[in-house]
């Protein structure tokens, strides 16, 4: 088994008229992890606009771990009270850079995978040095990194880097983005 940390990252949709159903089973299922020992964070993703699919990402320390609580009575439980509040499941388990640039895909060249890193990691950086810098400008230089990397850290691996490298993922995986339909103008349906 591996020893490094493992991510699962496990998409769901939601069945029918249940969203605050499944938003409050979702945390509630976050919350339950936490009690697992070598729990490291975990996350939900929205959908974009016009989408149902929700991401949801737990990290843990390493295989061990994961299967202790993938295994467990009690996530057998919170899963058996999901039914019916989502439709067609799918999980992926991904270790390093693979949490990222996995996603059941082929992994994309390393120089690709550093630029959707530095793409997302850049503007974050900015905007937590615009609005925290004169605050810790005083701060010896060794604890304002320690602060910077224990805020901005946490923020990149769950939200900014999936975020961008989903919004990559064309340009990543070296596909094209696939053409959006043109509608037919009024007109030309009179």
């Amino acid at each position: 088994m591996s020893t490094e940390p493992v991510t699962l990252m496990v998409a769901r949709r939601v069945a029918g008229e249940r969203y605050h159903d499944f938003i409050a089973w979702l945390r509630e299922g976050e919350q339950l992890a936490t009690d697992f020992p070598g729990y490291l964070g975990s996350g939900v993703l929205a959908p974009p606009p016009g989408d149902d699919e929700f991401q949801m990402i737990f990290r843990f320390t390493d295989e061990h771990t994961m299967a202790t609580w993938e295994h467990s009575a009690s996530r057998r439980t919170w899963l058996e009270r999901g039914k019916g509040l989502f439709a067609q499941p799918h999980e992926h388990r991904a270790l390093g850079l693979d949490a990222w640039f996995g996603s059941g895909m082929r992994q994309p060249p390393r120089w690709k995978q550093t630029i959707a890193i530095w793409l997302a990691f850049f503007p974050v950086s900015l905007c937590f040095n615009l609005l925290f810098g004169g605050l810790l400008a005083d701060v010896p230089l060794v604890t304002r990194i320690l602060l910077s990397t224990l805020a901005l850290t946490p923020l990149m691996t769950y939200l900014f880097i999936p975020l961008v490298t989903r919004m990559l993922t064309p340009w990543l995986q070296g596909t094209r983005s696939p053409t959006i339909p043109r509608r037919a103008s009024p007109s030309a349906n009179s």
